[in-house]
Protein backbone atom coordinates (compact mmCIF):
# COMPACT_ATOMS: atom_id res chain seq x y z
CA UNK A 1 0.00 0.00 0.00
CA UNK A 2 1.27 3.32 -0.98
CA UNK A 3 -0.34 6.52 0.97
CA UNK A 4 -1.95 8.99 -1.17
CA UNK A 5 -0.19 12.73 -0.49
CA UNK A 6 -2.61 14.33 -2.87
CA UNK A 7 -4.90 17.13 -1.26
CA UNK A 8 -8.69 17.27 -2.49
CA UNK A 9 -10.72 19.83 -1.16
CA UNK A 10 -13.96 19.32 -2.05
CA UNK A 11 -16.34 16.64 -0.46
CA UNK A 12 -17.28 15.89 -3.89
CA UNK A 13 -13.73 13.49 -4.19
CA UNK A 14 -14.90 11.76 -1.05
CA UNK A 15 -18.60 11.01 -2.26
CA UNK A 16 -16.82 7.56 -4.04
CA UNK A 17 -15.52 6.46 -0.86
CA UNK A 18 -18.94 7.10 1.16
CA UNK A 19 -20.94 5.02 -1.54
CA UNK A 20 -18.80 2.37 -1.39
CA UNK A 21 -18.41 2.14 2.55
CA UNK A 22 -22.54 2.58 2.40
CA UNK A 23 -22.70 -1.05 0.73
CA UNK A 24 -22.49 -4.00 2.90
CA UNK A 25 -20.54 -5.58 0.56
CA UNK A 26 -17.76 -3.62 1.05
CA UNK A 27 -17.23 -5.36 4.92
CA UNK A 28 -17.75 -8.97 3.36
CA UNK A 29 -21.44 -8.72 4.59
CA UNK A 30 -25.28 -8.99 3.83
CA UNK A 31 -28.23 -6.94 4.49
CA UNK A 32 -27.82 -3.10 5.30
CA UNK A 33 -25.51 -0.51 6.27
CA UNK A 34 -26.56 1.84 9.15
CA UNK A 35 -25.06 5.31 8.78
CA UNK A 36 -25.04 8.03 10.98
CA UNK A 37 -23.60 11.50 10.14
CA UNK A 38 -21.97 14.57 12.31
CA UNK A 39 -20.89 18.12 11.10
CA UNK A 40 -17.13 16.07 11.44
CA UNK A 41 -17.98 12.40 10.69
CA UNK A 42 -19.67 9.94 9.00
CA UNK A 43 -20.14 6.44 11.22
CA UNK A 44 -20.96 3.33 9.42
CA UNK A 45 -22.13 0.20 11.38
CA UNK A 46 -21.63 -3.01 9.90
CA UNK A 47 -22.04 -6.00 11.72
CA UNK A 48 -20.44 -5.64 14.76
CA UNK A 49 -18.22 -3.02 13.95
CA UNK A 50 -18.13 0.68 13.81
CA UNK A 51 -16.51 2.45 11.28
CA UNK A 52 -15.57 6.15 11.42
CA UNK A 53 -14.65 8.19 8.46
CA UNK A 54 -13.54 11.65 8.63
CA UNK A 55 -15.68 13.76 6.64
CA UNK A 56 -13.67 16.64 3.76
CA UNK A 57 -14.62 19.55 5.63
CA UNK A 58 -12.68 22.22 6.95
CA UNK A 59 -13.81 24.62 9.92
CA UNK A 60 -11.77 27.28 11.67
CA UNK A 61 -11.08 24.30 14.08
CA UNK A 62 -10.93 21.27 12.38
CA UNK A 63 -9.57 20.60 9.21
CA UNK A 64 -10.10 16.99 7.42
CA UNK A 65 -9.72 18.25 4.25
CA UNK A 66 -6.95 16.05 2.86
CA UNK A 67 -6.70 12.31 3.31
CA UNK A 68 -3.44 12.50 4.56
CA UNK A 69 -4.68 14.95 7.07
CA UNK A 70 -7.31 12.58 8.27
CA UNK A 71 -5.14 10.09 8.10
CA UNK A 72 -3.20 11.75 10.50
CA UNK A 73 -6.37 12.79 12.54
CA UNK A 74 -7.69 9.08 12.34
CA UNK A 75 -4.04 8.17 14.46
CA UNK A 76 -4.76 11.01 16.89
CA UNK A 77 -8.24 9.69 17.34
CA UNK A 78 -7.02 6.30 17.54
CA UNK A 79 -4.63 7.36 20.98
CA UNK A 80 -6.26 9.78 22.34
CA UNK A 81 -9.35 7.36 22.84
CA UNK A 82 -8.12 3.85 23.92
CA UNK A 83 -7.47 5.69 27.53
CA UNK A 84 -10.98 6.35 28.15
CA UNK A 85 -12.81 3.83 25.99
CA UNK A 86 -10.29 0.65 25.33
CA UNK A 87 -13.52 -1.25 25.43
CA UNK A 88 -14.34 0.38 21.85
CA UNK A 89 -11.16 1.09 20.02
CA UNK A 90 -9.08 -1.16 17.28
CA UNK A 91 -7.13 0.01 15.00
CA UNK A 92 -6.89 2.32 12.12
CA UNK A 93 -7.62 1.05 8.89
CA UNK A 94 -7.25 2.43 5.14
CA UNK A 95 -9.71 2.15 2.11
CA UNK A 96 -7.33 1.62 -0.75
CA UNK A 97 -7.94 1.56 -4.56
CA UNK A 98 -6.50 -1.37 -6.97
CA UNK A 99 -5.40 -0.57 -10.42
CA UNK A 100 -8.57 -1.55 -11.79
CA UNK A 101 -10.22 1.44 -9.63
CA UNK A 102 -12.59 -0.90 -7.43
CA UNK A 103 -12.07 -0.13 -3.63
CA UNK A 104 -11.03 -2.28 -0.57
CA UNK A 105 -11.51 -2.04 3.07
CA UNK A 106 -8.21 -2.73 4.77
CA UNK A 107 -3.94 -3.07 3.85
CA UNK A 108 -3.94 -4.35 -0.22
CA UNK A 109 -0.28 -4.50 -0.74
CA UNK A 110 0.21 -1.96 -4.17
CA UNK A 111 -2.62 -0.27 -3.79
CA UNK A 112 -3.54 3.12 -3.20
CA UNK A 113 -4.67 4.78 0.19
CA UNK A 114 -7.38 7.16 -0.57
CA UNK A 115 -8.81 7.40 2.78
CA UNK A 116 -9.11 6.19 6.56
CA UNK A 117 -11.21 4.89 9.31
CA UNK A 118 -11.37 4.57 12.83
CA UNK A 119 -12.19 1.07 13.65
CA UNK A 120 -14.55 0.32 17.22
CA UNK A 121 -16.04 -2.45 18.46
CA UNK A 122 -20.12 -1.36 18.04
CA UNK A 123 -22.45 -1.62 21.37
CA UNK A 124 -26.08 -1.41 21.41
CA UNK A 125 -27.10 1.88 20.81
CA UNK A 126 -29.71 1.92 22.89
CA UNK A 127 -27.05 2.03 25.68
CA UNK A 128 -25.98 5.19 24.56
CA UNK A 129 -26.77 7.98 26.90
CA UNK A 130 -28.81 10.34 24.15
CA UNK A 131 -31.14 7.51 23.18
CA UNK A 132 -31.39 6.42 26.95
CA UNK A 133 -32.66 10.03 27.80
CA UNK A 134 -35.19 9.84 24.87
CA UNK A 135 -35.95 6.53 26.28
CA UNK A 136 -36.34 7.92 29.74
CA UNK A 137 -34.10 5.60 31.35
CA UNK A 138 -31.24 7.88 32.09
CA UNK A 139 -31.20 7.37 36.29
CA UNK A 140 -29.63 9.91 38.35
CA UNK A 141 -27.48 6.76 40.01
CA UNK A 142 -26.51 6.12 36.14
CA UNK A 143 -25.42 9.67 35.79
CA UNK A 144 -23.71 9.86 39.33
CA UNK A 145 -21.61 6.70 38.10
CA UNK A 146 -20.36 9.19 35.11
CA UNK A 147 -19.45 11.79 37.26
CA UNK A 148 -16.79 9.32 39.20
CA UNK A 149 -15.87 8.10 35.60
CA UNK A 150 -15.22 11.49 34.44
CA UNK A 151 -13.37 12.50 37.82
CA UNK A 152 -11.33 9.56 37.64
CA UNK A 153 -9.98 10.05 34.43
CA UNK A 154 -9.43 13.95 34.83
CA UNK A 155 -7.16 12.25 38.00
CA UNK A 156 -4.88 10.12 35.48
CA UNK A 157 -4.48 12.94 32.95
CA UNK A 158 -1.35 13.82 32.24
CA UNK A 159 -1.50 18.23 33.04
CA UNK A 160 -0.69 20.50 30.52
CA UNK A 161 1.32 24.08 30.86
CA UNK A 162 1.18 25.41 27.64
CA UNK A 163 -2.71 25.57 26.79
CA UNK A 164 -5.37 26.61 28.69
CA UNK A 165 -5.52 29.07 31.27
CA UNK A 166 -6.64 32.92 31.26
CA UNK A 167 -5.88 33.00 27.68
CA UNK A 168 -7.30 29.71 26.72
CA UNK A 169 -10.77 30.55 27.95
CA UNK A 170 -9.92 34.24 26.35
CA UNK A 171 -9.47 32.47 22.84
CA UNK A 172 -12.65 30.67 23.55
CA UNK A 173 -14.62 34.03 23.88
CA UNK A 174 -12.88 35.63 20.92
CA UNK A 175 -13.71 32.66 18.62
CA UNK A 176 -17.50 32.42 19.80
CA UNK A 177 -18.04 35.97 19.65
CA UNK A 178 -16.53 36.59 15.85
CA UNK A 179 -18.58 32.92 14.28
CA UNK A 180 -21.44 34.00 16.39
CA UNK A 181 -21.23 37.52 14.74
CA UNK A 182 -21.57 35.60 10.68
CA UNK A 183 -24.88 34.34 11.74
CA UNK A 184 -25.97 38.02 13.47
CA UNK A 185 -29.56 38.65 12.00
CA UNK A 186 -31.03 34.82 11.01
CA UNK A 187 -30.38 33.61 13.79
CA UNK A 188 -29.26 35.57 16.59
CA UNK A 189 -29.64 39.60 17.54
CA UNK A 190 -26.37 41.83 17.82
CA UNK A 191 -27.29 43.49 20.73
CA UNK A 192 -27.63 39.69 22.03
CA UNK A 193 -24.20 39.07 20.71
CA UNK A 194 -22.73 42.27 22.07
CA UNK A 195 -24.15 41.07 25.68
CA UNK A 196 -22.61 37.61 25.56
CA UNK A 197 -19.43 39.20 24.46
CA UNK A 198 -19.42 41.53 27.13
CA UNK A 199 -20.48 39.43 30.16
CA UNK A 200 -18.00 36.78 29.09
CA UNK A 201 -15.33 38.90 28.94
CA UNK A 202 -16.20 40.36 32.24
CA UNK A 203 -16.46 37.06 33.69
CA UNK A 204 -12.95 36.60 32.77
CA UNK A 205 -11.36 39.38 33.75
CA UNK A 206 -12.59 38.67 37.07
CA UNK A 207 -11.16 35.08 36.69
CA UNK A 208 -7.71 35.78 35.30
CA UNK A 209 -5.22 35.13 37.91
CA UNK A 210 -7.55 32.15 39.40
CA UNK A 211 -7.54 30.59 35.89
CA UNK A 212 -3.57 31.04 35.48
CA UNK A 213 -3.68 29.41 38.85
CA UNK A 214 -5.15 26.56 38.38
CA UNK A 215 -3.04 25.93 35.09
CA UNK A 216 0.02 26.00 37.49
CA UNK A 217 -1.60 24.11 39.63
CA UNK A 218 -2.14 21.16 37.36
CA UNK A 219 -6.13 21.56 36.82
CA UNK A 220 -5.18 21.89 32.63
CA UNK A 221 -4.70 18.40 31.10
CA UNK A 222 -5.08 16.18 28.44
CA UNK A 223 -8.94 15.20 28.94
CA UNK A 224 -11.70 14.53 26.33
CA UNK A 225 -12.94 17.91 25.41
CA UNK A 226 -16.28 16.71 23.67
CA UNK A 227 -18.10 15.42 27.19
CA UNK A 228 -21.78 14.96 25.91
CA UNK A 229 -24.46 12.66 25.97
CA UNK A 230 -23.84 11.50 22.57
CA UNK A 231 -20.36 10.61 23.52
CA UNK A 232 -20.64 8.10 26.42
CA UNK A 233 -22.60 4.68 26.17
CA UNK A 234 -22.72 1.61 28.87
CA UNK A 235 -21.13 -1.43 28.75
CA UNK A 236 -21.74 -4.19 31.31
CA UNK A 237 -22.94 -1.24 33.05
CA UNK A 238 -20.11 0.84 33.27
CA UNK A 239 -20.04 4.65 31.36
CA UNK A 240 -17.78 5.12 28.77
CA UNK A 241 -17.36 8.17 27.44
CA UNK A 242 -15.30 7.80 23.65
CA UNK A 243 -15.10 10.37 20.42
CA UNK A 244 -12.78 12.15 22.69
CA UNK A 245 -11.06 15.56 20.14
CA UNK A 246 -8.36 14.40 18.30
CA UNK A 247 -8.70 17.45 16.26
CA UNK A 248 -7.22 20.26 18.25
CA UNK A 249 -4.87 19.78 21.28
CA UNK A 250 -5.95 23.63 21.76
CA UNK A 251 -9.48 22.25 22.84
CA UNK A 252 -8.67 19.06 24.07
CA UNK A 253 -5.90 20.37 26.78
CA UNK A 254 -8.10 22.20 28.80
CA UNK A 255 -9.10 23.11 32.54
CA UNK A 256 -10.50 19.81 34.29
CA UNK A 257 -14.04 21.84 35.06
CA UNK A 258 -14.49 23.42 31.75
CA UNK A 259 -14.56 19.75 30.71
CA UNK A 260 -17.06 18.59 32.94
CA UNK A 261 -19.12 21.90 31.89
CA UNK A 262 -20.20 20.13 28.72
CA UNK A 263 -22.08 17.28 30.30
CA UNK A 264 -23.97 19.24 32.73
CA UNK A 265 -24.58 21.85 30.06
CA UNK A 266 -25.96 19.10 27.82
CA UNK A 267 -27.69 18.01 30.59
CA UNK A 268 -29.17 21.28 31.67
CA UNK A 269 -30.45 21.86 27.80
CA UNK A 270 -32.39 18.51 28.12
CA UNK A 271 -34.57 20.05 31.37
CA UNK A 272 -32.36 17.10 33.12
CA UNK A 273 -30.77 19.84 35.94
CA UNK A 274 -31.13 16.89 38.45
CA UNK A 275 -29.16 14.65 36.46
CA UNK A 276 -26.39 17.57 36.25
CA UNK A 277 -26.75 18.01 39.65
CA UNK A 278 -25.50 14.51 40.41
CA UNK A 279 -22.88 14.37 37.75
CA UNK A 280 -21.41 17.38 39.70
CA UNK A 281 -21.54 16.42 42.90
CA UNK A 282 -20.70 12.90 42.19
CA UNK A 283 -17.49 14.32 40.48
CA UNK A 284 -16.66 16.87 43.26
CA UNK A 285 -17.03 13.81 45.87
CA UNK A 286 -14.45 12.09 44.19
CA UNK A 287 -12.38 14.78 42.61
CA UNK A 288 -12.75 17.74 45.95
CA UNK A 289 -12.27 20.12 43.18
CA UNK A 290 -14.87 22.51 44.82
CA UNK A 291 -12.74 25.73 44.05
CA UNK A 292 -13.58 24.83 40.69
CA UNK A 293 -16.81 26.16 41.25
CA UNK A 294 -16.01 29.60 40.81
CA UNK A 295 -14.92 29.42 36.64
CA UNK A 296 -18.25 27.03 36.23
CA UNK A 297 -20.80 29.49 35.30
CA UNK A 298 -18.28 31.12 32.85
CA UNK A 299 -17.52 27.75 31.43
CA UNK A 300 -21.25 26.42 31.02
CA UNK A 301 -21.55 29.96 29.07
CA UNK A 302 -18.89 29.12 26.64
CA UNK A 303 -19.97 25.64 26.06
CA UNK A 304 -23.71 26.50 25.19
CA UNK A 305 -22.03 29.39 22.55
CA UNK A 306 -19.89 26.79 20.89
CA UNK A 307 -23.08 24.78 20.65
CA UNK A 308 -24.88 27.50 19.09
CA UNK A 309 -22.51 28.08 16.49
CA UNK A 310 -21.90 24.61 15.52
CA UNK A 311 -25.23 23.75 15.16
CA UNK A 312 -25.13 26.68 12.64
CA UNK A 313 -22.46 25.08 11.00
CA UNK A 314 -24.49 21.76 10.81
CA UNK A 315 -27.21 23.41 9.38
CA UNK A 316 -25.18 25.13 6.42
CA UNK A 317 -24.58 21.46 5.28
CA UNK A 318 -27.91 20.21 5.82
CA UNK A 319 -30.32 23.69 4.42
CA UNK A 320 -33.41 21.98 4.13
CA UNK A 321 -32.66 21.55 8.15
CA UNK A 322 -32.20 25.51 8.32
CA UNK A 323 -34.91 26.19 10.76
CA UNK A 324 -34.71 23.76 13.08
CA UNK A 325 -30.91 24.47 13.36
CA UNK A 326 -31.72 28.63 14.02
CA UNK A 327 -34.59 27.84 16.71
CA UNK A 328 -31.98 25.52 18.49
CA UNK A 329 -29.35 27.47 17.88
CA UNK A 330 -31.50 30.76 19.53
CA UNK A 331 -31.75 28.53 22.49
CA UNK A 332 -28.42 27.81 22.95
CA UNK A 333 -27.37 31.08 22.87
CA UNK A 334 -30.05 32.33 25.58
CA UNK A 335 -28.71 29.63 27.26
CA UNK A 336 -25.36 31.05 27.38
CA UNK A 337 -26.78 34.14 28.29
CA UNK A 338 -28.94 32.83 31.29
CA UNK A 339 -25.71 30.97 32.95
CA UNK A 340 -24.75 34.53 33.91
CA UNK A 341 -28.11 35.52 35.57
CA UNK A 342 -27.70 33.09 38.42
CA UNK A 343 -29.35 33.77 41.70
CA UNK A 344 -27.35 34.43 44.95
CA UNK A 345 -25.77 31.82 46.41
CA UNK A 346 -26.40 30.40 49.96
CA UNK A 347 -26.36 27.73 52.60
CA UNK A 348 -29.08 25.79 53.83
CA UNK A 349 -27.91 23.04 56.78
CA UNK A 350 -30.38 19.77 56.82
CA UNK A 351 -30.29 18.10 60.38
CA UNK A 352 -31.99 15.64 62.04
CA UNK A 353 -31.15 11.98 63.43
CA UNK A 354 -31.27 8.57 61.88
CA UNK A 355 -34.04 8.08 59.15
CA UNK A 356 -35.60 11.60 58.93
CA UNK A 357 -34.82 11.27 55.57
CA UNK A 358 -31.96 14.16 55.44
CA UNK A 359 -29.74 12.62 52.30
CA UNK A 360 -33.16 12.33 50.18
CA UNK A 361 -34.35 15.61 50.74
CA UNK A 362 -30.85 17.28 50.29
CA UNK A 363 -31.05 15.64 46.65
CA UNK A 364 -34.18 16.49 45.89
CA UNK A 365 -33.83 20.06 47.17
CA UNK A 366 -30.09 20.58 45.51
CA UNK A 367 -31.39 21.27 41.98
CA UNK A 368 -33.08 23.80 42.51
CA UNK A 369 -31.12 25.89 44.94
CA UNK A 370 -28.52 28.26 42.99
CA UNK A 371 -26.82 28.72 40.17
CA UNK A 372 -27.41 25.85 37.48
CA UNK A 373 -27.07 22.96 38.03
CA UNK A 374 -27.32 23.19 41.42
CA UNK A 375 -25.98 23.45 45.30
CA UNK A 376 -23.59 21.52 46.39
CA UNK A 377 -24.46 18.49 48.76
CA UNK A 378 -21.91 17.96 51.55
CA UNK A 379 -23.15 15.22 53.69
CA UNK A 380 -21.14 14.02 56.27
CA UNK A 381 -21.59 10.05 55.48
CA UNK A 382 -19.87 10.24 52.58
CA UNK A 383 -17.38 12.43 53.94
CA UNK A 384 -16.68 10.22 56.76
CA UNK A 385 -16.32 7.42 54.38
CA UNK A 386 -13.77 9.42 52.15
CA UNK A 387 -12.04 10.50 55.34
CA UNK A 388 -11.68 6.61 56.63
CA UNK A 389 -10.50 5.77 52.61
CA UNK A 390 -13.31 3.43 51.74
CA UNK A 391 -15.85 3.28 49.49
CA UNK A 392 -19.26 4.83 50.43
CA UNK A 393 -20.72 1.45 50.96
CA UNK A 394 -18.19 -0.09 53.25
CA UNK A 395 -19.19 -0.52 56.90
CA UNK A 396 -16.87 1.44 59.49
CA UNK A 397 -15.71 0.31 62.75
CA UNK A 398 -16.36 1.73 66.04
CA UNK A 399 -13.22 4.00 65.90
CA UNK A 400 -14.50 5.83 63.08
CA UNK A 401 -17.26 7.29 65.01
CA UNK A 402 -14.74 8.34 67.66
CA UNK A 403 -15.95 12.65 68.84
CA UNK A 404 -12.56 13.21 67.49
CA UNK A 405 -13.02 11.51 63.97
CA UNK A 406 -16.91 13.01 64.08
CA UNK A 407 -14.99 16.44 64.67
CA UNK A 408 -12.64 16.08 61.76
CA UNK A 409 -15.43 15.18 59.86
CA UNK A 410 -17.56 18.34 61.20
CA UNK A 411 -14.85 20.56 60.11
CA UNK A 412 -14.47 19.18 56.27
CA UNK A 413 -18.36 20.13 55.99
CA UNK A 414 -17.35 23.87 57.10
CA UNK A 415 -14.21 23.93 55.03
CA UNK A 416 -15.97 22.69 52.01
CA UNK A 417 -19.00 24.82 52.82
CA UNK A 418 -16.85 28.23 53.32
CA UNK A 419 -14.86 26.78 49.46
CA UNK A 420 -18.05 26.45 48.04
CA UNK A 421 -19.76 29.60 49.26
CA UNK A 422 -16.84 31.65 48.20
CA UNK A 423 -16.61 30.41 44.79
CA UNK A 424 -20.21 31.94 44.56
CA UNK A 425 -21.97 28.25 44.22
CA UNK A 426 -24.85 27.32 46.75
CA UNK A 427 -24.28 24.61 49.01
CA UNK A 428 -26.65 22.02 51.42
CA UNK A 429 -24.28 20.21 54.29
CA UNK A 430 -26.25 17.39 55.64
CA UNK A 431 -25.63 15.87 59.25
CA UNK A 432 -27.27 15.33 62.48
CA UNK A 433 -26.71 18.73 64.01
CA UNK A 434 -27.49 17.35 67.33
CA UNK A 435 -25.41 20.05 69.23
CA UNK A 436 -26.12 23.80 69.56
CA UNK A 437 -22.55 24.80 68.84
CA UNK A 438 -22.80 22.65 65.34
CA UNK A 439 -25.77 24.50 64.75
CA UNK A 440 -24.16 27.82 65.16
CA UNK A 441 -20.54 26.98 63.83
CA UNK A 442 -22.36 26.37 60.07
CA UNK A 443 -24.26 29.40 60.55
CA UNK A 444 -21.28 31.08 60.92
CA UNK A 445 -19.57 29.55 57.66
CA UNK A 446 -23.14 31.27 55.90
CA UNK A 447 -22.39 34.66 57.81
CA UNK A 448 -18.07 34.98 56.70
CA UNK A 449 -19.51 34.48 53.41
CA UNK A 450 -21.96 37.07 53.28
CA UNK A 451 -24.91 34.52 51.99
CA UNK A 452 -28.07 33.83 53.03
CA UNK A 453 -28.60 30.53 55.78
CA UNK A 454 -31.90 28.49 56.92
CA UNK A 455 -31.62 25.60 58.91
CA UNK A 456 -34.04 22.66 58.40
CA UNK A 457 -34.93 20.45 61.42
CA UNK A 458 -36.46 17.10 59.90
CA UNK A 459 -38.94 15.34 62.40
CA UNK A 460 -40.63 12.02 62.23
CA UNK A 461 -42.50 9.51 63.69
CA UNK A 462 -39.67 6.65 65.54
CA UNK A 463 -41.81 3.62 64.11
CA UNK A 464 -41.29 5.65 60.64
CA UNK A 465 -37.51 6.25 61.27
CA UNK A 466 -36.99 2.69 62.35
CA UNK A 467 -38.47 1.22 59.46
CA UNK A 468 -36.40 3.77 57.06
CA UNK A 469 -33.14 2.29 58.86
CA UNK A 470 -33.56 -1.63 58.55
CA UNK A 471 -34.68 -1.20 54.44
CA UNK A 472 -31.83 0.68 53.95
CA UNK A 473 -29.31 -0.94 50.93
CA UNK A 474 -26.55 0.39 49.59
CA UNK A 475 -26.36 3.20 51.69
CA UNK A 476 -23.43 5.50 53.37
CA UNK A 477 -25.03 5.76 56.23
CA UNK A 478 -24.06 2.97 59.01
CA UNK A 479 -26.78 3.65 61.33
CA UNK A 480 -28.56 0.99 63.14
CA UNK A 481 -31.91 1.33 65.28
CA UNK A 482 -29.57 1.16 68.30
CA UNK A 483 -27.79 4.73 66.73
CA UNK A 484 -31.13 5.94 66.27
CA UNK A 485 -31.77 5.54 70.01
CA UNK A 486 -28.72 7.27 71.60
CA UNK A 487 -29.29 9.76 69.06
CA UNK A 488 -32.72 10.37 70.38
CA UNK A 489 -31.46 10.15 73.91
CA UNK A 490 -28.71 12.79 73.55
CA UNK A 491 -30.53 14.99 70.57
CA UNK A 492 -30.70 18.89 71.60
CA UNK A 493 -33.57 19.37 69.54
CA UNK A 494 -32.73 22.84 68.09
CA UNK A 495 -35.42 26.02 68.31
CA UNK A 496 -34.19 28.56 65.54
CA UNK A 497 -34.18 26.20 62.47
CA UNK A 498 -37.39 25.48 60.82
CA UNK A 499 -39.13 22.29 61.42
CA UNK A 500 -39.75 19.69 58.75
CA UNK A 501 -42.47 17.54 59.01
CA UNK A 502 -40.56 14.14 57.49
CA UNK A 503 -42.76 11.38 58.13
CA UNK A 504 -44.61 12.41 54.85
CA UNK A 505 -44.00 11.77 51.25
CA UNK A 506 -40.65 13.01 49.66
CA UNK A 507 -42.87 15.32 47.61
CA UNK A 508 -44.55 16.54 50.56
CA UNK A 509 -40.67 17.20 52.56
CA UNK A 510 -39.53 19.32 49.51
CA UNK A 511 -42.38 21.09 49.50
CA UNK A 512 -42.42 22.32 52.87
CA UNK A 513 -38.17 23.07 52.84
CA UNK A 514 -38.53 24.90 49.62
CA UNK A 515 -41.36 27.11 51.96
CA UNK A 516 -38.65 27.29 54.35
CA UNK A 517 -35.53 28.34 52.21
CA UNK A 518 -37.98 31.10 49.84
CA UNK A 519 -37.32 34.19 51.06
CA UNK A 520 -40.40 36.01 52.31
CA UNK A 521 -42.29 38.33 50.24
CA UNK A 522 -41.48 35.94 47.15
CA UNK A 523 -44.24 34.61 45.00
Amino acid sequence: MRPNHSSPDAAADQDAVISFLSSAAAYGLKGQVERHQTHGAIVFLAGDKAYKLKRAVRFPYMDYSTPDLRHRMCLRELEANRQMAPEIYEAVVPVCRLPSGEMKLGDVPGAEAIDWLVTMKRFEQSTLLENMRRAGTLTNDILRLIGQRIAGFHATAAPNHQYGGHDGIASVVHENHSILSRSIGRPFAKADIEMLRDQASHRLQSLRGFLDQRREYGFVRRVHGDLHLNNICLIDGRPVPFDAIEFSEEFARIDTFYDLAFLLMDLDRHGLVGGANAVLNAYLETSKDYAGLAALPLFLSCRAAIRAHVRMAMADADAAKLTDAEREASGFLNRALDYFKAPACRLIAVGGVSGTGKSTLARSLAPVVGATPGAVILRSDVIRKELWGVEQTTPLPAAAYTPAFSERVFQTILERAEIALRAGHSAIADAVYARQDEREAIGKIAARAGVAFTGLWLDAPIGTLEKRIEARKGDASDATQLVLHRQLENIDVPTQWSRIEAGTTPEEVLAQALRAVQPKGTA
